[in-house]
């Protein structure tokens, strides 16, 4: 079931939004965020809604909605579903008027809200892309704009060519930057944790802090460093920390089998713990 906000009201299915002439169509002026409905429990629900405004103003565009009004929207369309659903909620902002630069005041939104059920704890299979991510100076990596995600498509069909769900992109330098849909932890051979430290190549994602605090708080350490792919040949544990399906191990990374391992397993534990404590 797919549920649209958009212009003043609800409908179902996947609502139509563009023009032929909006500007998102032709150059590309949207941000969207993804935050989670699960059972009920909203996870850092207002640090996604944050930051799709943010992201709005960072590409030139103008979120129509603060904060507030935004979570009471999302709650409006939770409330349309039923209480145990799984649901991804993705607010969208993009430019309808503008010839070569979009014109802010007229940014316009819709928000989605549709099942997506969380992917079981099973694992996934990766490869190093031969794709870079840009830097600041390339591209708008400061926001979650959608002109950035041909790249990571263009991984992920790489990736499944070769046999692999994922792909690990690197940034400009050659050093890992994440999972083409997800941010990238590993545990080292010497037992350190391990995630690449934001250098603006990539998305330093919610999730991500959300889960670095949490195994702090539980007495692990965890570093952000630069880290070389070679190291994640050797690497004792590979997961991804996302939105969409929070903690996932990784359990093939080219020719290496992995185990789903301990630091995983307990990230995902201390996860659903915090969101059901809220």
């Amino acid at each position: 079931m797919y549920l649209t906000y958009f212009k003043g009201s609800w409908s179902e299915g996947n609502t139509p939004l563009f023009g032929a002439m909006d500007h998102a169509v032709w150059l590309g002026s949207s941000v969207f965020d993804g935050a989670r409905a699960i059972r009920g429990k909203t996870p850092d629900l207002r640090l996604h809604l944050a930051r799709v405004v943010q992201s709005a103003q960072r590409l030139g565009l103008h979120c129509p909605y603060q904060v507030d009004e935004l979570e009471a929207l999302c709650r409006d369309g939770i409330r349309q579903f039923p209480a145990d659903a799984e649901l991804y909620i993705r607010p969208l902002v993009f430019g309808t008027d503008g010839l070569l630069i979009p014109d802010a005041d007229q940014s316009s939104f819709a928000l989605t809200l549709f099942d997506a059920p969380l992917p079981p704890f099973s694992g996934f299979s990766a490869c190093l892309s031969v794709l870079r991510r840009p830097d600041p100076s390339m591209a708008p990596t400061d926001a979650k704009a959608s002109c950035l995600y041909p790249n990571s498509t263009k991984a992920l069909r790489e990736a499944k060519d070769r046999g692999f769900d994922n792909a690990v992109v690197c940034d400009s330098h050659g050093k890992v930057a994440e999972f083409a849909t997800a941010n990238i932890f590993l545990v080292t051979e010497s037992g350190e944790v391990v995630t690449p430290i934001a250098n603006g190549s990539f998305l330093s994602g919610i999730t991500r802090a959300r889960v670095i605090g949490l195994l702090r708080d539980d007495g692990t350490q965890v570093i952000e460093r630069s880290v070389a792919p070679e190291e994640l040949l050797k690497a004792t544990e590979i997961f991804n920390t996302g939105n969409y399906g929070k903690v996932t191990p990784c359990i093939r990374y080219e020719d290496r089998s992995l185990a789903i391992g301990p630091v995983a397993t307990r990230a995902r534990d201390l996860y659903f713990s915090w969101m059901e404590a809220q």
